[in-house]
């Protein structure tokens, strides 16, 4: 198997549907340049699995709910420290979730954003 150069391995990353609705208007056009968005899911994939280990842990060692677990992780996320937007937030807790199989228990708080 050769390299192929004409192909860039960045393009490889295939950005969900539910992340590229952050960006895209009402008439489905990207808000952002493409490349911008790329970099923006990889960060929040990245975090997400991230805070998998540590959203284990509160909840196992420390006893705290699956639902509070999140709730905190948004509550952190929605800090302008965290270097997110809201939707960004919002979506990271989300993808959160799913890696734990904790999607039932996504507090409330997640539909409107985590207060800032």
């Amino acid at each position: 198997m050769r390299y192929n150069p004409a192909m860039s391995d960045e393009h490889q990353i295939v950005i969900p549907p539910s992340f590229l609705a952050l960006y895209t208007d009402a008439r489905h056009r990207l808000t952002e340049p493409v490349d911008t968005v790329r970099a923006r899911y990889e960060l929040c994939e990245d975090l997400a699995n991230q805070l998998v280990d540590h959203a284990k842990a509160q909840h196992f060692d420390n006893g705290i709910s699956e639902d509070d677990v999140l709730a905190r992780c948004g509550a952190g996320l929605a800090a302008p420290e965290s270097g997110l937007s809201a939707p960004e937030g919002v979506w990271v807790v989300t993808r959160l979730a799913e890696l734990l199989g904790w999607l039932q228990c996504m507090p409330a708080q997640a539909s409107e954003g985590w207060a800032r």
